[in-house]
C-alpha cells in the first residue's frame, strides 16, 4: 500500500509518499518520496489576517503538483493538514475549497491540540519513565507537551513560532504564558522532583543540532544551542546561506526558533534536548496506517 501526506505548514510545505505493508506481524514503512516547498504562508497570515492572492495562486499550484505526485505513485489513500498559518487565515477554508475544486484534494485545517495528538504518535520510542516536556516549534504556534512513564499529562498550544516571531507578530506575552505554563505543569506532574528530560521537534532543531559539536547523534545540550546561536548571530543571512549551506527560508528563522527552544529548556530545568528526526508527517503517515492496519506501530525500514 502507498500512502501519501501534505503537512501544510506557515514556513514550508512538506510531501511524503511511504510504502506501508505487513510482514512477519509487523507493519514496515519505507519513505519514497520526500518534497519541501518553503511557500511561507505565515509571512501574509500574521501580517495582514489572510493569505493574499498571489501566494494563494502558487499554493494551488503546488497543490496541483502534488496531486500529480500521488498519481504517478499510484498512491491509495492520503492526508493533507494545514496547521497554524491556514487555520488563522480569514479566507483559509476559503482556499481549501478552491484546492478541491482544482484538483480534487480536500485538506483538512486541524487545530493546535489534533497537530499535536499526531506527532506525539511519532515520539513514542524516544519516551522514557522519567518527566519528558516535548516542545515543537513550528512557523506559527509552539506545540507543548508534559509526559510521565510514557503517558502524555497534557498539551498546550501557543502562538508563538519561528515565522511569527521573525515578523515580531506575537502577542508580548506569549512568552510569560509559556513560563507560567510549564512552571505550572511541572508543580502539578512533578512533585517528586524526578529529572525532566527534553524532546526537541522541527526542522530548526534538526539542523541547530547538526551544526553542534554533537554533528547527529541525536541529542543536544542546553549549551551547545547557545553556542550555536552566538555563531549564527555574528554572521549575515548570506553567509549563512552560502558558508553553512542553510536552506533561504530557513537562515533567518533559525534564531528565533533557537530562542523557544532554549526558553522551554531553561524553564523546564532540562540540560539536554533528544532531538528525532521525526514531526508532523511521520504522525500523519502513522494516522494512515491506524486507518489501514488495524492500530499496528509502523517499523521503519
Amino acid at each position: 500500500m502507498k500512502l501519501a501526506v501534505v503537512d501544510i505548514g506557515s514556513n514550508a510545505i512538506r510531501f511524503q509518499v511511504n510504502t506501508a505493508q505487513v510482514f512477519r506481524e509487523e507493519v514496515y514503512s519505507k519513505k519514497l518520496e520526500y518534497v519541501r516547498f518553503p511557500l511561507r504562508l505565515g509571512k501574509d497570515v500574521f501580517k495582514y489576517g489572510r493569505i493574499k492572492k498571489k501566494r494563494v495562486e502558487k499554493f494551488i499550484e503546488l497543490m496541483n503538483v502534488y496531486k500529480s505526485l500521488m498519481d504517478l505513485y499510484e498512491v491509495d489513500d492520503y492526508l493533507i493538514c494545514a496547521t497554524s498559518a491556514m487555520r488563522e487565515a480569514d479566507n483559509g477554508p476559503e482556499i481549501a475549497t478552491k484546492v478541491k475544486e482544482s484538483c480534487g484534494l480536500k485538506i483538512r485545517i486541524i487545530d493546535g491540540d489534533e497537530e499535536a495528538s499526531m506527532i506525539n504518535n511519532a515520539l513514542k520510542q524516544y519516551l522514557n519513565e522519567n518527566i519528558v516536556i516535548h516542545v515543537d516549534v513550528g512557523g506559527g504556534s509552539t506545540e507543548l507537551n508534559i509526559y510521565r512513564n510514557r503517558k502524555k499529562l497534557i498539551a498546550h498550544s501557543f502562538k508563538l513560532g519561528s515565522v511569527r516571531s521573525l515578523g515580531h507578530f506575537e502577542s508580548p506575552k506569549v512568552w510569560e504564558k509559556i513560563h507560567q505554563w510549564i512552571g505550572d505543569q511541572l508543580e502539578k506532574y512533578n512533585k517528586k522532583g524526578l529529572p525532566v528530560s527534553a524532546i526537541g521537534t522541527g526542522g530548526n532543531i534538526s539542523k541547530i543540532m547538526d551544526l553542534s559539536e554533537n554533528g547527529s547523534k541525536g541529542e543536544v545540550t542546553i549549551d551547545q544551542i547557545k553556542e550555536v546561536k552566538s555563531r549564527l548571530s555574528e554572521m549575515s543571512y548570506e553567509e549563512r546561506v552560502y558558508l553553512l549551506n542553510l536552506n533561504e527560508d530557513r537562515a533567518d528563522v533559525i534564531l528565533p526558533a533557537a530562542d523557544i527552544y532554549l526558553a522551554a529548556m531553561e524553564w523546564a530545568g532540562a540540560d539536554t534536548m533528544i532531538v528525532p528526526t521525526v514531526g508532523l508527517k511521520d504522525g500523519m503517515i502513522q494516522k494512515l496506517i491506524d486507518r489501514h492496519f488495524d492500530q499496528k506501530p509502523a517499523l521503519k525500514v
